[in-house]
């Protein structure tokens, strides 16, 4: 980590222009019992949840991200799971993500505030233009540096922060904030985003840059 940090640390935010983003902390993805089910999810609930207060604490905005199925629309279908449809598996993963499915909702002990903006998105990636406008709401309301935490680290966050890093955001990526399947996996993602785009830090870092 050590080698993007010259490159990546940031040492002062502006609170006005910062965004936090909590990518997928959906029902599917943290709940017991579900298809996507990460046994570390629950583990990053509080610090997740601390992130997006001090966000809005400095006056930043807060963006909670929804991985979402949608078979109906040609803009959004996703050709992965278009190719695997006879699948049973992918049948009931695909439901599960479906708006308006228990799987498909926020986790309940996710603390969604007044003023939190929550949206879906069609691909991996919250950056991915055509299949999600956080980017687009976010050039409106002058956003240039991010916070990202979430789940998988190595899915749908790492793919967020990169893209988020090559339009132009600075971005901060909380460690501990974050979860995947193994920690092999979660670290090393962690080690690629340091390294080439974005400022990993701890839970506790990030609440004492954003309160500064």
């Amino acid at each position: 980590m050590a080698r993007g940090r010259p490159v990546h640390a940031l040492s002062q935010l502006d609170p006005a222009r910062t965004a936090f983003v909590g990518i997928d902390m959906q029902c599917a993805f943290t709940s017991a019992g579900q298809v996507f089910a990460n046994p570390h999810a629950l583990d990053i609930l509080d610090n997740v949840n601390r992130l997006a207060r001090a966000c809005r604490v400095a006056g930043g905005s807060v963006w909670w991200t929804r991985q979402t199925v949608d078979d109906h629309d040609p803009r959004h279908a996703d050709p992965h799971w278009l190719r695997l449809a006879g699948d049973a598996s992918v049948a009931t993963a695909k439901a599960a993500l479906r708006a308006g499915s228990d799987g498909h909702a926020l986790h309940p002990g996710i603390k969604v505030r007044p003023g939190d903006a929550v949206i879906d998105k069609f691909r991996y990636s919250a950056f991915l233009p055509g299949f999600c406008d956080l980017h687009t709401r976010l050039q409106e309301t002058g956003v240039d540096t991010l916070v990202i935490a979430g789940t998988l680290t190595n899915c749908c966050c790492e793919s967020s922060a990169r893209d988020a890093f090559m339009l132009g955001y600075r971005v901060l990526f909380a460690a501990d904030a974050t979860a995947a399947v193994s920690d092999e996996e979660h670290n090393a993602a962690l080690l690629n985003l340091a390294v080439m785009f974005a400022d990993v830090r701890r839970t506790d870092d990030i609440v004492a840059l954003l309160a500064r």
